[in-house]
């Protein structure tokens, strides 16, 4: 091995998903994904990324919610209440619609 290659070091960084939620289709497409799943702790954690994504801070106000209370319902490990997922939905611009299966 050379001596340059030795030196060299690997920067690793967290992906991100709030990161690449540009626009309302993303965030509409990353949510109906994650619904499709069915599990809760993803869409919750989804939900999450995209509040992120339009900033917490502005996501609280619109609900009347903590900033801090938001991050830990809407995290894989929160188990936010189902008022709380529609609060949001709406600080979104969102809502939720129901359709065969």
């Amino acid at each position: 091995m050379s001596e340059t290659a030795e030196k060299r070091t690997l920067k690793t960084y967290r992906w991100d998903p709030a990161r690449h939620i540009k626009d309302e289709e993303d965030a509409l497409d990353y949510l109906n994904v994650a619904f499709e799943d069915g599990d809760p702790g993803v869409i919750t954690d989804v939900l999450g990324d995209i509040a992120r994504s339009q900033g917490m801070t502005k996501i609280a106000e619109k609900t009347g919610l903590g900033r801090e209370s938001l991050y830990k319902a809407l995290s894989k490990a929160g188990n936010p209440e189902f008022v709380t997922i529609l609060k949001v939905l709406q600080a979104l611009g969102m809502k939720l619609t129901v359709t065969p299966s």
